[in-house]
């Protein structure tokens, strides 16, 4: 590898709050925020929205969608009324 080049590659802490689950890898980004690992030394930690351990694919829980609220809603932007709806308007 070519020195000077490449951005620095360093341990960091992935955090997912949502799901309560932390996990140490290398990667090159960087944080001020830092946190005590269970080794004894402290690590940028970056909070991530969605990891697997919170990721539906992954869980195998999935979300129910209110499809009646969204057709409601679809009614009310757009003027529809349950008479119109029925007779094709």
């Amino acid at each position: 590898m070519k020195k000077g080049i490449h951005p620095d590659y360093h341990p960091v802490v992935f955090r997912d709050p949502s799901a309560g689950t932390a996990f140490l890898t290398r990667s090159t980004m960087t944080s001020a925020v830092t946190v005590a690992w269970e080794d004894g030394r402290t690590y940028p930690v970056v909070d991530v929205d969605v990891s697997s351990a919170s990721h539906p694919f992954y869980t195998g829980r999935t979300r129910v969608l209110d499809t009646a609220g969204r057709v409601e809603k679809f009614r009310r932007r757009y003027g529809l009324t349950d008479d119109a709806a029925r007779e094709g308007r």
